[in-house]
């Protein structure tokens, strides 16, 4: 027990070490970057208004900080961070706390969801393709995956939007939920859940590609392998020797994989959501680039920072879990 608790600590205390720089590192970077734009928040307000007078403007700059250095800027909105605030956006007229957090969950749950239907099918697609290697499921199964990740996302999304919401009209074509509607708990829940279809599947489908052609490919390698030699001849059933042998180490790799991939997917849901105008950071993301709101896109990257740090962690615990021989050095 007092092992266990160490190595938890010594995970921690490795991942905060590796956190602190990197996520310093990263705003740094896009900070500098985002400066390189011309033009700030103030200029793009005042072309929205029809035009404003150079008193006005620099009164404005001198209001939300705009007019100082770009070091200041850094180092102000940095220590604001320490404090746990992320600063006012012009444009929006709204904290960024506040905005964040209002679009948050809309993208956690379609991210999770998205996640958790690529690693189902992707799995149960690469545990089939290994059962059945040489075979026409094998086959069949490895040309459908390779449509898959030869095919944009937002693509995808565009072609069930047309079929399932403009043609047959089964489902909704956009948002998270049906602004309006009085509906009771369960309606609700079968609201979300018919709104949130098109665009999990239209995020999650690359995905799907990776994790089946990855569960395949370690399946057949660990298949043959001396412990599972050793497991067959000691006459275990081989559904058995299957689930907790062979696709217990196979799902190493995809985990590695999936932890790896939540920035991409935090990026393809960018994007899914605004082929699918659901409310959620991406949409927040691309109206603040549109208004050049710096304080809104740190804010944005702070937590998707944080995020795929987060996941990174839960993928080393993950991998104690799947294989115990695996330690901190």
């Amino acid at each position: 027990m007092l092992e266990k608790r160490h190595w938890f600590l010594l995970l921690i205390w490795r991942t905060l070490i590796q956190v602190v720089p990197t996520l310093l590192g990263i705003l740094l970077i896009m900070f500098i970057i985002l400066h390189l734009i011309p033009g700030d928040a103030v200029d793009v307000m005042a072309g929205e208004s029809g035009g404003a007078s150079e008193a006005s403007m620099t009164l404005m700059r001198e209001q939300y900080g705009l007019n100082l250095p770009a070091w200041q800027q850094f180092t102000h909105w940095f220590a604001n961070i320490v404090q746990g605030n992320l600063g006012f956006s012009p444009r929006f007229n709204a904290p960024v706390t506040q905005l964040i957090f209002s679009r948050l969950p809309a993208t956690l749950g379609l991210m999770l969801a998205a996640q958790i239907v690529a690693m189902v099918f992707g799995i149960f697609f690469g545990v089939v393709m290994a059962l059945f290697v040489g075979k026409w499921p094998d086959r069949f199964l490895s040309l459908f995956t390779l449509l898959l990740y030869s095919l944009p996302g937002f693509w995808i999304g565009l072609m069930l939007l047309v079929l399932f919401s403009v043609q047959l009209g089964w489902l909704p074509s956009s948002g998270n939920v049906t602004i309006g509607a009085q509906l009771s708990v369960w309606g609700t829940i079968k609201d979300s859940v018919s709104h949130a279809i098109l665009p999990v599947f239209s995020l999650a489908s690359f995905f799907i590609a990776i994790y089946s052609r990855l569960t395949r490919a370690a399946m057949l390698e660990i298949a043959h392998q001396d412990f599972v030699r050793t497991a067959k001849a000691k006459g275990i059933s081989p559904w058995r020797v299957t689930v907790h042998h062979v696709l217990r180490c196979a799902l190493i790799p995809v985990v590695t994989v999936a932890g790896m991939h939540i920035a991409t997917l935090l990026s393809g849901a960018a994007v899914v959501e605004t082929v699918f105008s659901w409310p959620g950071l991406g949409r927040l993301a691309l109206d603040a680039v549109m208004a050049r709101d710096v304080n809104v896109l740190l804010g944005i990257l702070f937590f998707s920072s944080l995020l795929v740090l987060a996941a990174n962690f839960m993928v080393d615990l993950i991998h104690t879990w799947l294989d115990p021989r695996i330690k901190v050095r």
